[in-house]
């Protein structure tokens, strides 16, 4: 099917090319990563080969956590073995964007949703979907990982052309930045914005809770039914969504889509300073509070209660930002207390080799 399907087209660039020449020189092949199945991987190769693949054993001792291992999208040096052998990926190279956010649950560990990506496509709706809360944690992420953030206010069908607008203009007011598009996929109505950004060497991915569309637009821009999708539940204006692993997709008018499966919840996995580039607003009243460490409780000359009554400040934002605060600082001291935990086991773990190391040689002196 690909039989002229080049680097280039799959997102291959300098970058990608520098890194891949610092490796020792061998016969590993460029490639990128296609499917994550745990225990093997898909990757596709110049030419459009795609292989399973397997992990060689240094690549899984030397990454410190499973984010550090490849994921969807990640570009890897891969070993193709030789008639009939397995074909090993031998490197990871380094990202030049990620998105990721925390894992669910109380983990302090880091899920990787789709490496160097250059496009992320939130996909929600003005019914039931839309969550301006979800919508900010959505941007916090995105904002770190480096990428393009577009959304896609979907199903406009089955709602009020005045909901729909007002979806789109509370989103852009979140971030001013951002692209927000009024679609409807199931009639591929306004999905001609999204091939705007799909160029060649492009990599879009697309996020958002599970029923918004985002198999629908899939289909479309694919141009046949890629994916199964169900009816539209009439209750909840929902249709089911069948996406169950992440797969990257070459399309074939140019372009590289990363599907996802629907993200019940965004915790985060971002930093103090993204947070305060997401909300400015809040962090430049914050500067103008009397006291430098002002709690925005009852203390004297608190800027921003005073917005809060005035009316200048919505409050379900601010409640928002203080949230993926709390959540940031907790996420910063369970991932202290896990380095403390690790860094004792090592120096425990060479005592314990130091020592049987101290035996080995009295024992070879006697």
């Amino acid at each position: 099917m690909w039989d002229e399907l080049k680097l280039e087209d799959i997102g291959w660039n300098k970058a990608f090319a520098h890194e891949f020449s610092l490796l020792p020189k061998n016969q590993w092949k460029p490639a990128r990563i296609t499917r994550d199945n745990k225990i093997s991987y898909g990757a596709l190769l110049a030419g459009g080969d795609e292989l399973e693949v397997i992990l060689s054993g240094k690549v899984y001792h030397d990454a410190q956590t499973d984010a550090d291992l490849p994921a969807v999208g990640d570009w890897i040096a891969l070993d193709v073995g030789a008639d009939g052998g397995e074909n090993v990926i031998r490197a990871r190279l380094p990202r030049q964007t990620c998105l990721s956010r925390k894992m669910a649950g109380k983990s302090t560990e880091e899920q990787v949703i789709a490496a160097n990506v250059n496009v992320v496509v939130v996909v929600t709706d003005a019914g039931t979907d839309l969550s301006l809360r979800r919508m900010e944690r959505f941007f916090a992420i995105i904002g770190r990982s480096g990428a393009k953030a577009v959304v896609l206010v979907n199903k406009s069908d089955l709602y009020p052309a005045k909901a729909n607008k007002e979806a789109a203009a509370a989103i852009q007011s979140l971030n001013p930045q951002a692209d927000v598009h009024i679609t409807c996929a199931a009639k591929g109505r306004s999905l001609n914005v999204l091939k705007d950004y799909l160029k060649k060497g492009v990599s879009m991915t697309l996020v958002g809770s599970s029923g918004v569309g985002k198999s629908s637009v899939l289909n479309k821009l694919l141009g046949d039914d890629y994916q199964w999708t169900d009816e539209v539940n009439e209750v909840t204006g929902k249709g089911r969504h069948t996406t169950t692993a992440r797969e990257l997709i070459v399309l074939p008018k140019g372009g590289i889509l990363i599907d996802n499966p629907g993200i019940k919840e965004v915790q985060m996995w971002t930093d103090e300073t993204t947070l305060r580039e997401r909300f400015t607003d809040i962090d430049q009243l914050a500067q103008q509070c009397r006291f430098h460490d002002c709690k925005h409780g009852t203390d004297t000359g608190c800027a921003i209660r005073t917005a809060l009554t005035e009316g200048r400040l919505d409050p379900d934002r601010f409640e928002g930002y203080l949230k993926l605060d709390d959540e940031i600082e907790e996420l910063r001291h369970n991932r202290k207390k896990r380095q403390m935990t690790i860094e004792r086991r090592f120096k425990r773990d060479q005592h314990i080799k130091a020592k049987k190391f101290a035996a080995r040689q009295e024992r070879d002196e006697e």
